[in-house]
């Protein structure tokens, strides 16, 4: 067999194999597409029974504090979690899925690149053999006529192919630097949905626990419910006394560890900061002399910042751009993360609360799409909500009965209400 007639059986192979290779491509790619899509539509069907939950915890919450109420309650949350887990699995088994179809996608771009460069390679030198002959070498190779024509148009011919060739590459490399940005941010939410169901596991567990807890205490009996009510009333009322003189006495030590001062703290009504949430919410206590607070719950203080929930293991957001400033756990607020903002001249954002501690480290910077932590309810809490503070003076200091971290409650505080959008 002569050189040339390899080379066109070559092309020719090169030619079938591409084609056969882009035939079958699309029939495993409808049937990942398909699937994707039936998850998605089982994750939408998932999200309408939890957002029925939720609404069933938001009418439940406006009703008069009774055991009933408060069973009925962590019912709801306990079915609102196993169906958000539901969800969150699905995501997970989507994402991998999107990444496995992606990898694959690239593992075939390289294919493809290294066979059109191979194909470009052997189209060269066939080229690069024919511009060292010149044309009176050509004219002897082919000594009629119809030959020298026919050696022609097959140069232009290769020439064309050529350089759709260098376009094809030029176009699968794009394709390949797209899809390789596409796992990688699949990758990364991945992560985040890997992080979010172990989270939503410890809030289910811990909601389970605090029913079974509830109902040992309790009995199953209304009257021992409110007994509790008022106990734990008197308890956090005395723990926030407490806290007033521990305060007292860190500013009048020096024993403050961080201290700052917002410079100029806008006029009330001024909208820089944003909701701590991006999915639904409800208020259960706002700030200052609330009822609650009025019977002197808080020690005879105020209540410093605002309840608000999402649902347990709901993902918490920073308010603003900003730095994260201390972070914690301690017996009154659980886990908690300060936020020093560029707005405000410096202000500080507390969100308590949290199911777990924050990942976040002291000197990060956040910002509105940066994920804080998740609603629990660790410390003292009633129920998962989001303890949101706001202040213009912020400092922390050390418990020395339980050496745990923590920051002033009243003093230097404001209404976040009065500086949310």
């Amino acid at each position: 067999m002569t050189t040339k007639n390899s080379r066109i059986i070559y092309f020719a192979l090169s030619f079938f194999i591409l084609i056969f290779a882009f035939s079958i491509l699309p029939v495993r790619a409808d049937e990942i597409e398909d699937k994707i899509a039936e998850l998605r539509e089982k994750i939408e069907e998932l999200t309408k029974q939890a957002e029925m939950y939720r609404g069933n915890v938001l009418e439940k919450q406006k009703e008069a504090d009774t055991l009933k109420r408060q069973i009925d309650i962590l019912n709801n949350q306990i079915k609102r979690l196993e169906t958000e887990i539901d969800i969150t699995e699905n995501r997970i088994l989507s994402s991998e899925m999107e990444i496995g179809d992606l990898q694959e996608k690239i593992f075939d771009a390289q294919h493809d690149i290294e066979f059109t460069r191979a194909t470009i390679g052997q189209m060269m030198t066939d080229l690069d053999e024919r511009d060292r002959l010149n044309m009176l070498a050509t004219i002897i190779k082919n000594p009629n006529l119809s030959g020298f024509t026919n050696e022609a148009q097959r140069a232009e011919t290769l020439n064309g192919r050529l350089n759709q060739l260098l376009v094809q590459i030029k176009d699968q490399k794009i394709q390949l630097e797209e899809r390789k940005k596409s796992v990688e941010q699949k990758k990364v939410e991945l992560e985040k949905l890997n992080d979010r169901q172990v989270n939503q596991r410890a809030s289910l567990s811990g909601t389970k626990s605090s029913k079974n807890r509830l109902l040992v205490d309790t009995k199953g009996q209304e009257s021992k419910y409110q007994q509790l009510l008022s106990s734990v009333e008197k308890q956090k009322a005395a723990f926030f006394a407490e806290l007033q003189g521990m305060e007292n006495s860190a500013i009048a030590n020096g024993t403050v560890i961080v201290h700052v001062k917002a410079t100029a703290v806008p006029p009330r009504g001024t909208k820089i900061f944003q909701e701590p949430y991006h999915d639904k919410f409800y208020t259960t206590q706002g700030y200052g002399m609330t009822s609650y607070a009025k019977r002197g719950a808080y020690g005879g203080a105020i209540h410093n910042g605002r309840d608000v929930a999402s649902g347990c293991s709901s993902a918490i957001y920073a308010i603003g751009n900003g730095v994260v400033l201390a972070s914690g756990y301690n017996a009154g607020f659980g886990n908690w993360i300060a936020i020093r903002h560029d707005a405000g001249g410096g202000m500080v954002s507390v969100y308590a609360h949290m199911v777990r501690g924050t990942t976040l480290s002291n000197g990060k910077l956040v910002t509105t799409e940066t994920v804080l932590g998740y609603e629990g309810t660790t410390g003292t809490s009633t129920g998962c909500h989001l303890h949101l503070s706001l202040y213009r003076e912020f400092f922390t200091y050390i418990n020395t009965k339980n050496d745990q971290l923590y920051f002033n409650y009243a003093n230097g505080s404001l209404n976040p209400v009065d500086y949310i959008k």
